[in-house]
């Protein structure tokens, strides 16, 4: 997987990150008819704080975290809009349930904390692939796809962001998704047709503790019979697997942003010394 990570690019910020990620097929077989040509996803991250809350705020015993998602108009194929639209407050909601399981807030009491995120473009499923005639996006049944794969990305660069603003961590947490298509196959990309996909996953995974603070998973199959049930159960056990195996790519990449991040700032406080 490419992966480009890079921290400390907005100096206005307590912390910021870059990320941009690059498609690949997990399993190395022939690529079935179901996923398509590669694409990418780039994503901007600051975060604000902590800083103390208003003194007409109640006390809070922790650090308040606020989260904030947005497409940027020309992220998709569609054009988005300047106001937040529901499937932009979901990703939002569960990035904060990601980020949630690993600040260690009770060192800021009555703080908070402000992590803005601006997806500045985001894989989609082929365009054939839209119903015809097809207005709402929702209908079309890919939204769910781009929106599992972004939240994934979302939460790694979240994290990197907090890190180099200074927030105490109990771990890195890194996002991974996986796809699996009713080839057999397994992808962490949205570019995969919607029809051919059986299971998508997505989970907010905490490398060193072997936790998970989020999981976002979505079926296809309607078939309530028992096999099928099981079946269901296994395919839900391989996309989740595969999930937590890209979030181990992404945590390596994570790790050697924060490291030139200190490397830098290492550097940059040895020459400041010398003058």
């Amino acid at each position: 997987m490419l992966v480009v990570l890079k921290t400390g690019l907005t100096p206005s910020a307590s912390g910021s990150a870059y990320l941009e990620v690059g498609s690949q097929i997990l399993e190395p077989h022939s690529v079935p008819d179901s996923v398509q040509s590669k694409s990418s996803t780039k994503i901007s991250c600051t975060v604000h704080g902590p800083r103390p809350l208003p003194r007409s705020a109640p006390f809070s015993p922790s650090l308040l975290l606020s989260t904030h998602v947005k497409f940027a108009p020309f992220a998709t194929r569609t054009r988005r809009g300047y106001l937040r639209d529901p499937s932009e407050k979901d990703l939002a909601i569960h990035l904060e349930t990601a980020l949630r399981g690993v600040i260690i807030g009770d060192r800021w009491p009555k703080s908070g904390v402000d992590v803005v995120i601006t997806i500045l473009e985001a894989e989609e499923p082929p365009e054939h692939e839209i119903p015809s005639g097809t207005v709402d996006a929702e209908a079309s049944g890919h939204p769910a796809i781009t929106l599992l794969n972004v939240l994934s990305h979302c939460i790694t660069v979240a994290s990197a962001a907090i890190i180099d603003a200074g927030i105490d961590c109990v771990d890195l947490v890194v996002g991974g998704t996986a796809i699996l298509t009713k080839d057999g196959f397994l992808a962490h990309h949205a570019n995969v047709q919607p029809s051919r996909v059986l299971a998508t996953a997505t989970v907010g995974y905490l490398p060193c503790r072997q936790e998970i603070s989020e999981l976002w998973l979505i079926g296809n199959d309607q078939d309530d019979s028992t096999s099928t049930a099981l079946g269901n159960i296994q395919n839900a056990d391989r996309v989740i697997d595969s999930a937590i195996q890209t979030a181990g790519w992404s945590h390596a990449a994570v790790k050697e942003a924060i490291r030139e991040r200190l490397l830098h700032d290492a550097r940059k406080g040895k020459s400041q010394l010398g003058k």
